[in-house]
């Protein structure tokens, strides 16, 4: 239990001088615990008994057990910040390696022959991602079409072909609302390269083309989750770089065989 849960807990029972010796514990958590009673009576301009009173009323024993209390907090709070950028750099080092092992011949192929290519985004980091990819390919005079709701795909639907090629980029890969435009999309031939966390899902198992990224959720010292989605990025962008050789070793190949 957090401080902050203590102190509405217990809201009743704190009065006007309570809160004041709060607000300056609240101020300084990283280093309040480092403070005796006399001194963090004196930082507050209040007395001893006061600081005991308070310890008291949130439930601890003594000052002791309350100033014992906030040194967890705090060291807790250290380590999920360290979890977080472990979490982060070992997602970001995973998915650099299944990129580099990860052969793209299959999905450059695709690309290459097919007449449009168009990306849709799950979600707005998803979608970010799209336009991302979209920028990239420009710069290789390569248009893609950035597909920016589930309603605009449903009206792309009636005239995709087999021909054209659709990227989908989904954080989970079990987004239910778009299962239905997938079996469709399955059904008329159309192929799909699918862009997901690298774990066990739906549209990963739907579709022909798949590349992975990994993903995992921290849970933040405010209590906010976040997904890692930087490694989703480095996917585009590694799409992006073996396309751009697979176009150029290609255009090599055709001036070799006229000369």
């Amino acid at each position: 239990m957090k401080i902050e849960e203590l102190i509405n807990e217990y809201y009743s029972k704190l009065n006007e001088n309570d809160h004041y010796i709060l607000k300056y514990v609240l101020n300084n958590k990283s280093s309040c615990y480092e403070l005796g009673i006399n001194d963090l009576a004196s930082k507050c301009n209040v007395s001893r008994s006061s600081i005991l009173r308070l310890a008291q009323k949130l439930g601890f024993s003594g000052y002791s057990e309350f100033r014992v209390f906030l040194k967890w907090q705090d060291q807790e709070k250290s380590e999920k910040n360290v979890n977080c950028i472990e979490t982060f750099n070992s997602d970001l080092q995973e998915t650099l390696k299944y990129a580099q092992n990860r052969d793209f011949e299959d999905i450059c192929q695709l690309l290459n022959s097919a007449k449009r290519i168009f990306v849709y985004g799950t979600g707005t980091a998803q979608l970010n991602c799209a336009f991302e990819l979209q920028r990239m390919f420009l710069a290789i005079g390569c248009h893609l079409h950035v597909i920016q709701a589930n309603r605009e795909l449903e009206m792309v639907l009636p005239n995709l072909t087999k021909d054209d090629v659709v990227i989908m980029i989904s954080l989970s890969g079990d987004t239910p609302t778009l299962f239905f435009t997938v079996q469709a999309l399955v059904a008329k031939g159309v192929p799909i390269v699918s862009v997901t966390n690298l774990n066990n899902n739906k549209l990963a198992r739907m579709t022909p083309y798949n590349l992975y990224a990994n993903s995992s959720t921290t849970r933040l010292s405010n209590g906010i989750k976040i997904d890692t989605f930087a490694s989703f990025f480095i996917i585009a962008e590694t799409l992006f770089r073996h396309y751009s050789n697979y176009c150029s070793n290609k255009e090599m190949h055709i001036q070799e065989t006229e000369e």
